[in-house]
């Protein structure tokens, strides 16, 4: 396995470090965080214009093929600034499902404008009540003349506020309980009989609740077999876990540097805290939580990227990536709050809302029992 960047992708991870210290300031994301959408256009341009939008598309699709061993150190470095646009969502879980599942026509169609940044896609899988279980059991597509009519209702839906188009799973088949039963479609977030409901996520994010209620699709609005999307859906998934978990790394560094600084800084008894063993060795268990963590986002990155590694390999790498970023971000999240004391769960520091991201980051796609089950059930 190796740990060491590319030329081409340590250039690009300072290429983003660099913008992002320049003009994504914890003041400049307060602002985007508290404007209307909660998304920023100038910044999206900017990842486009580095190509973050465009690494994981096939090179068929004017795409440059790579994987998430190519994006981790950028989603990194989005996780250092605790970046709101929803880039992992576009680029890991959206266009992934456009990439893999779509027909040349949707791939010609919607690929362009997906790496220039004009198209933003959302990926609209999971269910009220369903928790982490991917298996779309209450939406439902049925056939009607030569096209669908699909209802439903999916819930926490990042990025659907701004997606010029959602992806949406849904039963297609006469058994509710069969994993072989989702299919795929596009639907226009503006279309007659889907309705949104924003909201904010406590980290910042903004999400939606889609209720689709008679929306009439054409047969074209089918993305992928029918009746055979899950294998897909478990497939994107996975690739943006492995993207989550490199964002972790970042937003855990960021936790760490802060709670650093400060006990190099804060006074008592007329010495910094951080002489104080006690703190050191608090200190040195963060880091180490990092450092073990980033190696298993790296194990992650390149099972999903392994064309050879079978699914039950890629999904037993990811959960083990996944449970190890759970502990280490419940670890280092409440650590930096205790260290920093009561001041470290006010709006004025980054790091209240470092935590809050690693809370949020420690449950999506699954919390840390959930893909301990599930590497159980596949072991």
């Amino acid at each position: 396995m190796d740990f060491e960047l590319s030329d081409e992708q340590q250039q690009l991870a300072d290429s983003v470090r660099k913008f992002l210290s320049l003009e994504y300031g914890f003041e400049q994301r307060k602002a985007i965080v508290q404007s209307v959408t909660g998304f920023s256009d100038t910044v999206w341009s900017t990842f486009a214009e580095f190509g973050l939008t465009a690494i994981a598309v096939p090179e068929a699709d004017g795409g440059f093929g790579g994987g998430a061993q190519d994006l981790m150190a950028a989603m990194e470095a989005c996780g250092e600034a605790l970046v709101v646009e929803p880039l992992l969502d576009n680029i890991g879980l959206a266009g992934r499902l456009l990439s893999r599942a779509g027909s040349p026509a949707q791939r010609a169609a919607l690929s362009p404008g997906l790496i220039n940044g004009t198209t933003k896609l959302a990926f609209a899988g999971l269910e009220p009540g369903a928790r982490y279980d991917l298996v779309p059991r209450a939406t439902t597509a049925r056939a009607a003349g030569s096209g669908w009519t699909l209802d439903g209702d999916k819930c926490v839906v990042i990025g659907a506020a701004v997606a010029n188009g959602l992806i949406v799973s849904a039963r297609t088949g006469t058994t509710a309980d069969a994993p072989g039963a989702a299919s795929l479609f596009l639907v226009d977030p503006h279309a007659r009989g889907v309705t949104l409901n924003p909201s904010r996520t406590v980290d910042g994010q903004r999400a939606a609740d889609v209720t689709l209620r008679s929306v009439a699709l054409s047969a074209d609005a089918l993305l992928g077999p029918i009746d055979a999307a899950m294998p897909y859906i478990e497939e994107a998934v996975d690739f943006a876990t492995a993207l989550l978990c490199a964002e972790a790394i970042g937003a855990m560094k960021s936790a760490n540097d802060a709670t650093l600084e400060y006990l190099k800084a804060r006074q008592q008894f007329g010495v910094p805290i951080g002489s104080f063993q006690v703190l050191q060795h608090r200190m040195v268990e963060m880091y180490i939580a990092c450092e073990q963590a980033r190696s298993m986002a790296v194990l992650a990155a390149e099972k999903v990227d392994d064309a050879r590694a079978s699914p039950t390999q890629r999904q037993c790498a990811v959960s083990m990536a996944k449970v190890k970023i759970a502990d280490a971000a419940r670890q280092i999240s409440q650590e930096s709050v205790q260290l920093h004391g009561g001041m470290g769960m006010t709006e004025e520091l980054k790091v209240s809302h470092t935590f809050r991201r690693l809370t949020m980051i420690a449950q999506r796609f699954g919390d840390a029992d959930h893909h301990l089950a599930r590497y159980a059930a596949l072991s």
